[in-house]
């Protein structure tokens, strides 16, 4: 009886444990679960955001595969190839000039002339793009419209809109433009962050002028970095190895689903056509920074002011601390830049970066494509190593300046407060200058008047380029006025008439 008892003990006592170990477990992988959830919906969150600055009604399709269990991409092109177009750009260049040497005018003092090369021939190239409203805003890369006269696109249907370029950032080579309608089909917004490696995607658009082309490949790499020269600032390429060729730049890669994930921007090849892979930038980065421009006319850049270390210097000229550095997993913070937020926040020099708003950071890229999706004045969670341990800080982001505050599109030339004339090439050999443009109005309240540039004064350079004409000189202030750089100056070398030349710095940085 005693023996029975036991046994019957043992066994209720058998399973009281092994309920306590499950209900323990079931309780710790629901919190795992839950954190995994905390950071996934927080990357969605925030690449959600700009669908809605362009109205999208982002319908999901299931993943599509067939009887033999092979994936089925018909659905997802055909809820995509609509919404890419053909984009069609005309260039004209500006009347060349060039000075040559007659030998026989030489000698006999008459020195050297300009020779005019002729009006020339307009410059058209070809592109893609893709619709990401009913109203016909379109992504496309700043590479593909750059520089044009005249913009032109044409829809699936063949319908052809002429196209109004919005704004541009050369930094991520993204382009807004947009044609009129209220009725077009688009590109629903996906998630980029949510790819994996290995997972199939389609590319769209129209290599060799071939419209309305689709290929199919996989995601072969995440987060690449110098892709396309270190003049980009921000580079977190999808690497694939569907077939993308000149004429596919701001095209569509979507996922199986039918949405948008990025915008083809770049191949590696030695031949200028597909060798192999293609490079897009994600829709996470894209699609911010048609917001940005689409809402405030430029893009909002936060920082955090830190600086990490250059390892491929630090391979070259310290290998020993290389070896100490190499496999640290996140981004070590090695200084930090003026006014930086991150120091104020009570980040320090040594720590490590281990996640931003749960989002988890292993290198330098990731952080600059979660930063990149931010704008100043918002404040992120940052969770750094320090000395082994888990520590977390409250981070206000900042703009270049050093403020919270956003960045209005800035209009340069109507800063300047003044209006220009072009110059005669007989005046400009009666003055002995190869270059010049002749001021020939300023606003009392302009900064040209405030600097002591007034009618009458001819610009010879600014910034050191010899300048031709307003147009010449709106592209350099424009520059200078819309870049990310603290200092917003522009040097201006010119003269009056009978006086030396002088050289005037004006600050654009403020009205």
């Amino acid at each position: 009886m005693k023996a029975n008892f036991k046994q019957v003990l043992t066994i209720i006592l058998a399973t009281i444990l092994s309920a306590t170990v499950a209900l323990f477990g079931y309780d710790y992988m629901q919190k795992r679960n839950a954190s995994s959830n905390q950071s996934s919906q927080a990357i969605k969150e925030y690449s959600e955001n700009f669908s809605q600055e362009f109205n999208q009604n982002n319908v999901r399709l299931a993943n599509m595969t067939t009887s033999e269990g092979y994936p089925d991409f018909t659905e997802a092109a055909k809820r995509t190839i609509d919404g890419v177009v053909h984009v069609k750009t005309t260039k004209t260049p500006s009347r060349r000039r060039q000075q040559y040497i007659d030998p026989f005018e030489f000698f006999f003092g008459f020195g050297n002339r300009n020779y005019d090369f002729g009006q020339p021939q307009p410059q058209v190239g070809f592109g893609s793009g893709v619709i990401i409203s009913k109203d016909g805003y379109i992504i496309t890369n700043n590479h593909v419209v750059a520089g044009a006269t005249e913009v032109s696109v044409t829809l699936n249907n063949n319908k052809e809109y002429t196209a109004t370029v919005v704004g541009a950032d050369p930094d991520t080579d993204i382009a807004l433009i947009k044609i009129e309608g209220d009725d077009f089909k688009y590109v629903s917004f996906g998630s980029s962050d949510d790819l994996d490696v290995g997972e199939w995607v389609l590319a769209v658009g129209n290599p060799f002028n071939l419209t309305s082309t689709v290929t199919a490949g996989i995601v072969s790499a995440k987060n690449r970095a110098n892709i396309v020269g270190e003049a980009k600032s921000l580079q977190s390429f999808i690497q694939v190895d569907a077939a993308v060729n000149p004429g596919n730049s701001g095209g569509a890669l979507v996922n199986t689903r039918g949405e948008l994930v990025g915008i083809n921007t770049a191949i590696y090849s030695q031949t200028g056509n597909f060798a192999g892979y293609a490079f897009a930038i994600p829709i996470s980065i894209a699609g911010k920074v048609a917001s940005d421009i689409k809402e405030y006319g430029t893009v909002q850049r936060a920082v955090m002011g830190i600086l990490s270390p250059n390892m491929e210097y630090i391979k070259q000229n310290d290998p020993e601390k290389y070896e100490e550095i190499r496999d640290i997993e996140g981004v070590l913070i090695d200084d930090f830049s003026d006014r930086s937020p991150s120091k104020a926040a009570g980040i320090k020099q040594g720590d490590i970066i281990k996640s931003i708003n749960s989002a988890p950071i292993k290198n330098f890229n990731e952080l600059q494509t979660q930063i990149g999706r931010y704008r100043p004045g918002d404040k992120i969670k940052v969770d750094v190593e320090r000395d082994g341990k888990k520590m977390s800080f409250t981070v206000e982001l900042q703009n270049a300046q050093g403020s919270t505050d956003l960045v209005k599109n800035v209009d340069g030339m109507d800063m300047l407060g003044a209006t220009f004339t072009e110059i005669s090439d007989s005046t400009k050999q009666k003055l002995g200058i190869s270059s010049g443009v002749e001021v020939a109005s300023v606003e009392s309240s302009g900064k040209f008047r405030k600097e002591g540039i007034n009618k009458g004064f001819i610009i010879l350079r600014i910034n050191n380029i010899p300048v031709n004409s307003e147009a010449d000189i709106r592209k350099i202030v424009q520059m200078t006025a819309t870049s990310n750089s603290e200092d917003k100056v522009i040097l201006i070398a010119g003269f009056y008439p009978n006086n030396k030349t002088q050289y005037i710095a004006i600050d654009l940085s403020s009205k």
